[in-house]
């Protein structure tokens, strides 16, 4: 249970940890919202589909900045307390280092179960819905942003063309020209087509038409005629529709299960098995960037006494320790004998900055046993 102080601690940090986590969100968040603007502008959505599919990339930025607003936030509220000598008087009332950091670690365990909850299932979620609404997306481009009459060129090397747009939003008059296969050209004609929905696919239904297959290395070409065609929308969506989830479009469960005899798997190993340990690694900076605040700050100082080189020194190791995972990271990807080093990047912070802040106490009564040993004899 936590006292008075303890309330009024984790009451101003978490205050400050919420601000900065909102601001430097929402920053980056807009950053990558108008890199998705397009979707207004060049693909016709609405406003919905747009606000859901920058939307759906949020939990992965909370996941990764939430550590170092936490971190901000105990900075800031170590700083002030200190500033208003808040933090003397709680020292000369007998608050020990350790009552004093109970208000944080409760407010660093929460923003650590948080990181945990976006690493392992909301940001692998988040980026599955996101690859699905993005291919209907680019399948949707066909009817909403195609205008009768015009040729318009959806891929290099595929045009599509139709007169006008009939009862129902029926295209009338349809010309489809595939040529992104040089070795395979495809023609269709149809007198009219619709869009259909099954499941999660999307589909073009031309009727009364013909399809013309071509081959470069003949003068012939196939012609056949049908009364009905189904085309498959997605392979607007890039590179046929047929790429498989990304690692990171994954669940944690599918990573944790995956058949290595998979071609797409096995030839993507070392991005699979970064990602399952990046998932469970995510969480320890939070941890570690929490201890080190901690370190830099916890120790109270008067006002004549700069803190600017403790909270610089600290910036910086907070640094080094995150471009140091992103590194081991990268060398998990090429070798699974780096795994250790993924999580030892942050364990090694964290236990620095434990041994920084409680080493010197731990050490007082071995020394003063060395000295009366010495006195002794």
């Amino acid at each position: 249970m936590l006292n008075l102080v303890g309330r009024y601690i984790l009451r101003t940090s978490t205050v400050a940890f919420v601000a900065a986590l909102v601001v430097l969100t929402a920053v980056i968040w807009l950053t990558q919202a108008l890199r998705e603007f397009d979707l207004l502008t060049m693909q016709g959505q609405s406003i919905l589909i747009f606000l859901t599919v920058t939307g759906l990339a949020i939990p992965s930025l909370v996941m990764f900045i939430a550590p170092i607003a936490l971190f901000i936030a105990i900075l800031y509220v170590l700083n002030r307390l200190n500033a208003d000598s808040e933090l003397i008087v709680m020292s000369a009332a007998g608050l020990s280092p350790a009552r004093l950091m109970r208000p944080f670690a409760v407010l660093t365990m929460v923003t650590t179960l948080m990181v945990g909850f976006m690493s392992l299932y909301a940001v692998p979620a988040g980026f599955h819905e996101l690859r699905d609404l993005v291919t209907k997306v680019r399948a949707d481009f066909i009817t909403r942003i195609v205008r009768e009459g015009t040729f318009t060129t959806l891929d290099q090397g595929f045009v599509f063309h139709y007169r006008e747009r009939g009862a129902n939003g029926a295209l009338l008059g349809i010309f489809i020209q595939d040529r992104r296969d040089p070795t395979h050209i495809a023609t269709y004609l149809a007198e009219s087509g619709t869009t259909q929905q099954s499941g999660d696919e999307s589909y073009l239904v031309l009727q009364k038409g013909s399809l013309q297959r071509e081959d470069p290395k003949t003068t012939s070409a196939a012609i056949v005629v049908f009364d009905s065609y189904k085309i498959d929308l997605t392979q607007f969506g890039g590179n046929n529709g047929a790429v498989p989830y990304k690692p990171r479009e994954r669940s944690t469960l599918d990573l944790l299960t995956l058949n290595t005899k998979d071609p797409y798997v096995a030839s993507q190993l070392g991005r699979f098995r970064s990602e399952l340990h990046d998932r469970f690694v995510n969480p320890l900076y939070a941890l570690t960037f929490g201890m080190i605040a901690l370190a830099a700050l916890a120790q109270p100082r008067t006002t004549r006494q700069g803190r600017s080189g403790a909270i610089l020194a600290a910036i910086v190791i907070v640094l080094l320790v995150r471009v140091a995972g992103f590194g081991a990271a990268s060398l998990v990807v090429k070798s699974a004998g780096a795994v250790a080093l993924d999580y030892a990047v942050p364990l090694l912070g964290l236990v620095g900055a434990a041994w920084w802040m409680f080493g010197p106490t731990l050490l007082r009564p071995a020394r003063r046993r060395r000295l009366a040993t010495a006195v002794h004899r």
